[in-house]
């Protein structure tokens, strides 16, 4: 399979993740606030804009998407990486994407944000806990599922050349 086509898949799985977890995300902050979800976006660009993401236009969302999809992508193309070095270490799917999930919370928690110009929050476990299983559920799992999917595909298509 050539790469442009290989990209095209790791780039639709990025979309893909990157779309259940904001989607959870947006969700997550409508049910605990009962309040319009999209300062959740506001919040992503002040990572690079600071405090004036918040005091910023419309185009503060798109920001925040643009950052955020950004993110999902990167941390797509690594776990395809990863996965195409190391095969045998995603023998068990679920295992893999919950530990994943938990990598991409980590690599989120510990710093990205620390490094980012977003308001510091304080750590609280339980919110740290949710954070955590929205990017298992929505992250890691099916990265591991649709990864393998993938490099099944090739590896069929290989050997039936």
């Amino acid at each position: 399979m050539n790469k442009s086509i290989f990209s095209f898949h790791v780039l639709k799985a990025g979309l893909f993740v990157g779309t259940l977890d904001i989607l959870a995300a947006l969700l997550h902050y409508f049910i605990k606030t009962n309040k319009d979800p999209l300062p959740v976006l506001k919040f992503i660009a002040s990572g690079v804009f600071g405090k004036e993401a918040f005091t910023g236009g419309n185009n503060m969302y798109i920001w925040g998407l643009v950052f955020h999809f950004i993110i999902a992508i990167a941390f797509t193309v690594i776990f395809f990486w990863v996965y195409s070095l190391f095969p045998s270490l995603f023998k068990y799917r679920l295992l893999t994407g919950i530990v994943y999930g938990l990598f991409v919370w980590a690599v989120m928690q510990f710093f990205v944000l620390p490094l980012s110009n977003a308001p510091k929050m304080a750590f609280r476990p339980l919110n740290a806990m949710l954070a955590a299983t929205i990017l298992i559920i929505c992250i890691g799992i099916p990265l591991a599922f649709l990864t393998d999917k993938q490099y099944r595909s090739v590896k069929n298509k290989l050997l039936n050349s």
